[in-house]
């Protein structure tokens, strides 16, 4: 049977074939060498079966990733760590907030802004150049769960009520410019032509196209910390709750593992897994 007839099952229960240069491209993207891709593909197409889950296929690219290199595993598994970030949304505004912040923005997450008709509680607020963003943050922390029309309806019109009172305040000293609509996952066709239409700017999981979160992560290495292969989960979820949510935070509060109990040796190979991941992003 050649490659092309294998049908595989996505997170949306989509029928879809089987594509080795999607495989080959998400390995050569995070830095994988052609004869460790070519080593992974081999093994991966020996174990496909009609209508095997994109899971199960990234779990397989992903442990035979780890056994060769744990820092390009780390990147490899993106997507799943930004999920991981959940099961609340806060810990994602933290994170959309950080990307703003090294991108050159002030801000500040879950604030209470006046609309002209009631309040609302903004995501993320950004401030750059005299000009101030709100920002709204739709996290999901399942696969397959995309971003519907309803979204960007909502989110415009409360950008629109908290517009019209924020540029109508004399004590304002910056415009009310933009209003985002950022999520983890993607957005629906619907979704992407009343958002433009609108004036809204989305940003997702591989959209604008080259400067999508995947794309901006990559970027400035602000991997979040659930990428780790290193930490447990539940060392994860500590870390969350102190608010380190990127790796890059974690180089700076090294003291939260000595919290957590963690032995000097397995410290010691937690921040070099870390340090490396975060220089990969520069080379």
């Amino acid at each position: 049977m050649t490659d092309q007839n294998w049908d595989i099952t996505k997170s949306s229960g989509e029928r879809v074939s089987f594509s080795i240069p999607k495989l080959k491209a998400s390995l050569k993207r995070v830095g994988a060498g052609d004869v460790v891709i070519n080593q992974i593909i081999d093994k991966v197409r020996d174990e496909l079966y009609q209508g095997i889950s994109t899971r199960e296929i990234y779990n397989r690219a992903f442990a035979l990733l780890k056994k060769k290199n744990r820092y390009l595993a780390s990147k490899y598994k993106l997507k799943r760590a930004i999920y991981e970030l959940g099961p609340t949304g806060y810990p994602f505004e933290q994170f959309v907030a950080a990307i703003l912040k090294y991108s050159g923005y002030d801000t500040e997450v879950g604030q209470i802004l006046q609309g002209k008709c009631v309040p609302h509680e903004i995501d993320v607020i950004a401030h750059k150049n005299s000009e101030t963003t709100i920002v709204e943050c739709k996290f999901h922390s399942e696969q397959g769960q995309n971003c519907n029309v309803k979204i960007p309806l909502y989110i415009h019109s409360r950008y629109q009520d908290v517009k019209a009172h924020w540029n109508a305040n004399i004590h304002n000293n910056s415009i009310l410019a933009d209003g985002w609509l950022v999520t983890n996952t993607r957005f629906t066709k619907d979704a992407l032509q009343y958002g433009n239409c609108c004036g809204l700017y989305l940003l997702s999981w591989d959209y604008p196209e080259g400067n999508g979160l995947r794309d901006r992560i990559d970027r400035l290495g602000l991997y979040p910390i659930t990428v780790s292969t290193l930490l447990s989960k539940r060392e994860k979820q500590f870390l969350l709750s102190r608010d380190v949510v990127l790796c890059r935070d974690l180089l700076g509060d090294a003291f939260y593992l000595d919290h957590l109990g963690v032995s000097e040796t397995r410290k010691e190979r937690i921040l070099k897994e870390i340090e490396q991941l975060c220089n990969l992003c520069h080379e």
